[in-house]
């Protein structure tokens, strides 16, 4: 069990310095947002030369494989969780100013798909489903049922997305009267599965690489990390963002995915820019301790995650932020825990917040 002292995540950008940079900054909101367009021309100039390389037929066999690997590491190792990260910043903020709005079409039209997320769906289920139900029962995505430190409980939670994750959200939206949200979940997945469809006529082999693998490594990643943001939930007061999220702070995942570890003030305020939320933190302490809010401080989420399946809650327990001094020992933080994981009913116990 550790005690609050200090941060080491990001809480400034990119200084504006080049011509390049001066030249960029013109077309996006906020000049913090910079480095999102470097990592966007990173993507554009590795992983869409190397799809193209796949489906070329001059590419002899051995280099093929070569080619094959060296984007499958740099999609799901190099760029995966920072370019699903800067998504979900653009998502909640708008990244272009309004008189470039076509570039804001860029990065989930044409470079989304090379992660295997079909277009618009994922702004759909996040925005228009997910932040609005927080993880309670209204939301398609709700870890609340499932036993969340079972790795047989999250198989069942992540089949049951990946299998019916589509229909339950185009009906949860529609059910909504979010009509236009529906229309482009629905747009976007069909329009990836065409797609898909059509070059495995050109290349089955190239289009399981450039796309379907990819397809279902992110579905997996995505589902874990919610899995994981949302597994300490009080059973008396689910819907509280202090009790039904997680912080992880001082990570090195924080400097690479926009400080994605500081779930709980994104709860709180979901437009708040990503490098506010360690300031933000410090600023509320207080309410983090009163709540008996969930914070590790050096593990990020797939430390969390895998701790969590191993049944090691000596470690979590030991990386365990007290920002309240509500505990005495890591006993006592290790019963906390458990607790939290518990299969939750649609029908919390009313009238109880304060006893857990």
């Amino acid at each position: 069990m550790l005690h609050f002292t200090t941060q080491t995540d990001p809480e400034k950008s990119r200084p504006v310095t080049t011509a390049l940079d001066r030249f960029f900054v013109k077309f996006i909101n906020d000049p913090r947002d910079l480095p999102f367009i470097y990592l966007g021309l990173k993507v554009t100039f590795t992983l869409i030369p190397l799809a193209v390389l796949l489906y070329m037929p001059f590419v002899p066999n051995w280099l093929w494989w070569i080619i094959a690997v060296v984007y499958l590491f740099i999609n799901n190792i190099t760029y995966k969780g920072p370019f699903g990260l800067m998504l979900h910043c653009t998502t909640h903020r708008r990244f272009f100013k309004k008189e470039y709005d076509i570039l804001n079409h860029y990065l989930p039209w044409v470079l989304a798909p090379f992660f295997g997320q079909s277009p618009e769906t994922y702004r759909a289920h996040h925005v228009g489903m997910h932040h609005v139900e927080n993880n309670l029962e209204p939301d398609e995505s709700s870890t609340m049922p499932y036993q969340r430190d079972s790795g047989k409980d999250f198989l069942k939670y992540y089949f049951t997305f990946l299998f019916t994750g589509i229909y339950t959200l185009i009906r949860y939206l529609f059910n909504h009267k979010r009509n236009k949200l529906a229309f482009q979940a629905a747009r976007g997945e069909i329009l990836f599965i065409i797609f898909c469809a059509a070059l495995c006529t050109v290349n089955w082999q190239a289009t399981l690489v450039a796309f379907i693998l990819p397809f279902m490594a992110f579905r997996l990643v995505a589902m874990a990390g919610n899995w994981v943001q949302h597994t300490f939930i009080c059973r008396y007061e689910p819907g509280n963002d202090y009790r039904n999220s997680i912080t992880v702070i001082n990570v090195k995942f924080n400097h690479k995915c926009w400080n994605d570890g500081y779930h709980i003030s994104h709860h709180i305020d979901p437009n708040l820019h990503w490098t506010e939320h360690p300031r933000f933190f410090r600023e509320h302490l207080a309410e983090f301790g009163k709540n008996k809010a969930v914070v590790f401080d050096g593990l990020n989420y797939m430390n969390v995650f895998i701790l969590l399946l191993r049944d090691r809650y000596d470690l979590l327990a030991e990386r365990f932020v007290d920002v309240g001094n509500n505990f005495r020992n890591d006993e006592e933080v290790i019963a906390f825990l458990r607790d939290r994981v518990k299969p939750i009913p649609f029908d919390p116990i009313p009238g109880m917040a304060q006893a857990a």
